[in-house]
């Protein structure tokens, strides 16, 4: 594949992985803690990266999965606790994400890892760090770790769809049907750590955030069958990776942003234009509506 097919491969593939997990997020109210999880992985990282001093291998993945977790569960303490969600995510998101950057510039300096490289990532670099095995050059080494994701987020929504989809829609019933609802949320949060920091070295957490959150809301805005919202989420996300790569390419700016932007720009189309949810599918409700209650009035 050339240079230009493998970054767009790799783009597409983060979009597809974060509008899987991204669709329940939205769905359950709790698109801000991804954006904590995003970024206290980072400490995960870190973490995994003292106690085995390599970059390689699956230590980074289950320091990210321990951090998430656990910025889950602080966030659930701290709201059962009666701080309000919001001030849990915020105190939990910025302390645990500080001690990260303080371990980061104390004691892994000199490696390649810094706070620029964990927001905004470099993917102009992936198509270099490929996976050699007996001489074959097998592409780059993200898309084989993010396809590993991707597939072991989708075995998950298959076997547990249903029990994802009625905790999402309607947890009370989902307890009292016997799903084990706190064990759908931890899950998640899982799926949700290993995607974040397998996307890290790749686009970083800003894109991750994007990926997560704008393509889920813009198919929310689309559609109201949970399967639908899952397709068209992540045929988003993979349109605005292609579109933010060629964005990009044209401007001379940030690849990782631009496909932000991508999503950004995908979502205002959707908000104005939707045909049941959108902001002119709206106002002409609002005008027949008014035309009905007028034309009630006159006759009565």
């Amino acid at each position: 594949m050339t240079y230009d097919a493998w970054i767009i491969v790799t783009g597409s593939l983060v979009s597809i992985t974060c509008a899987m997990i991204g669709c329940f997020l939205v769905l359950r109210k709790m698109a801000m803690l991804a954006d904590a999880i995003s970024h206290t992985v980072l400490l995960g990282i870190v973490g995994g990266f003292l106690i085995t001093r390599s970059l390689e291998g699956p230590s980074l993945l289950i320091g990210a999965v321990v951090v998430g977790l656990l910025t889950a569960l602080l966030v659930q303490v701290l709201s059962g606790k009666g701080v309000q969600a919001d001030a849990a995510i915020g105190v939990v998101f910025t302390s645990l994400f500080a001690v990260g950057v303080i371990l980061l510039s104390v004691f892994a300096g000199n490696i390649h890892l810094d706070v620029d490289h964990a927001l905004m990532g470099e993917i102009t670099f992936i198509p270099w760090d490929t996976l050699e095995w007996n001489g074959m050059d097998l592409g780059p080494k993200a898309v084989w770790l993010l396809s590993f994701v991707f597939l072991v987020n989708l075995l998950i929504i298959v076997l547990f769809y249903k029990e994802f989809k009625i905790s999402s829609f309607d947890p009370e019933m989902a307890v009292a049907i016997g799903i084990p609802v706190l064990f759908i949320h931890y899950l998640q949060m899982g799926m949700l750590s290993i995607t974040t920091v397998a996307s890290f070295d790749s686009v970083g957490a800003i894109l991750v955030v994007a990926m997560l959150i704008v393509p889920a809301s813009t198919a929310y805005l689309l559609t109201d069958k949970l399967l639908y919202m899952l397709f068209i989420s992540a045929g988003i996300g993979v349109v605005s990776a292609i579109g933010g790569y060629y964005m990009a390419t044209l401007l001379n700016v940030s690849i990782a942003g631009a496909m932000a932007t991508s999503t950004g720009i995908l979502f205002g189309f959707a908000f104005l234009f939707s045909p049941k949810h959108g902001l002119l599918a709206k106002k002409r409700a609002q005008q027949k509506l008014s035309k009905i209650s007028s034309g009630q009035s006159l006759s009565s």
